[in-house]
């Protein structure tokens, strides 16, 4: 498998896409940010002519941008997850959804409005793939040589690919980033949030099997090491959630102005550090739920000291 590097318009930098020979063609992973230089940088990389499926990890627009632009210039194949087609089918009440959520956070109208526009100036909706298959319905791609599973967290459609030792695994294990993990509606009702913090536990499990693999991250260069990063992860969550201990019981709208203090004016920006405040006040809630996983997969030793004391309060 190669990695591919291309430089993004957004806050996290740099990333990465990935080719790889199946037993049946080319395959690429993900496809780099929809701008010129994605552009330029994908077709520079990948012999289009020979492409013959793409695999999207997540529908974030630097993963999966330039699906379209693939469309129009290959006869790939295009696999996306089950979550993030029925996002793209139900992409309006879904923002529905999303604005009941932040409304409830404490956020007022005005807010709401403005991360619309902010929606529109960061890009985060590229145009809409026209065509694509779901991975969970495909058993075909087992026939390539290509294993997947479901490890939701950071969004509700994370997919790790698996060919060969080596693991794509989106943004999922990254090297000293903290992944926002996203306030979204549960796509599987549209009635309730989407609870990142349950699912981050039980994909715990699932990464920990990735143990000895090469893993493929969205971002940086490398990954020290599925624990490593895990460890890095879990740490960071603590060391956040035990700054948002003096707050508990106060809207988040109004958590999010004393913490930052009016430093940080974009929606967007707001809206991802909204997301990952609720995942922490989730973890205040019930830690015992986190750790549990960390025991499972041997690490919560390594975590012990930092997480008894927020989970003591």
């Amino acid at each position: 498998m190669r990695q591919h590097t291309v430089t993004t318009p957004y806050m996290v930098g740099e990333v990465h896409f990935y080719t790889a020979e199946t037993e049946r063609g080319l395959a690429l992973f993900d496809t780099g940010p929809p701008t010129r230089e994605g552009e330029l940088a994908l077709c520079s990389s990948v012999d289009l002519s020979r492409l013959k499926y793409l695999f999207i990890s997540h529908c974030h627009v630097d993963h999966y941008g330039l699906v379209n632009f693939i469309l129009d210039n290959s006869s790939a194949d295009v696999y996306i997850p089950r979550q993030d087609a029925i996002k793209l089918e139900r992409h309006d009440e879904r923002i529905a959804g999303i604005t009941r959520l932040l409304l409830d956070c404490g956020f007022s109208k005005k807010f709401v409005l403005g991360l619309r526009d902010s929606y529109q100036a960061h890009k985060v909706f590229p145009e809409r793939p026209r065509w694509y298959r779901v991975v969970e319905e495909s058993p075909e791609i087992a026939e390539l040589g290509i294993e997947w599973f479901a490890a939701p967290g950071h969004s509700q459609s994370d997919l790790v690919y698996l060919t060969g030792d080596c693991a794509v695994t989106g943004d999922l294990l990254l090297r000293n980033i903290f992944q926002a993990p996203l306030l979204d509606i549960d796509l599987d009702n549209f009635s309730r949030r989407f609870r990142n913090y349950d699912a981050y536990c039980d994909s715990l499990v699932k990464l920990a099997t990735l143990r000895g693999k090469r893993i493929m991250p969205g971002h940086r260069d490398s990954v020290d090491g599925v624990d490593e990063a895990i460890v890095f992860y879990v740490t960071t969550l603590l060391e956040r959630s035990a700054r948002l201990l003096p707050y508990r019981g106060i809207p988040v709208a109004e958590m999010v102005d004393r913490i930052f203090q009016g430093r940080i004016t974009d929606p967007f920006h707001l809206y991802l550090k909204a997301s990952e405040m609720v995942f922490m006040l989730d973890f205040i809630e019930q830690p015992s739920q986190l750790r549990s996983s960390l025991e499972r997969i041997g690490l919560f030793d390594r975590v012990a000291e930092p997480f008894n004391v927020v989970a003591a309060g």
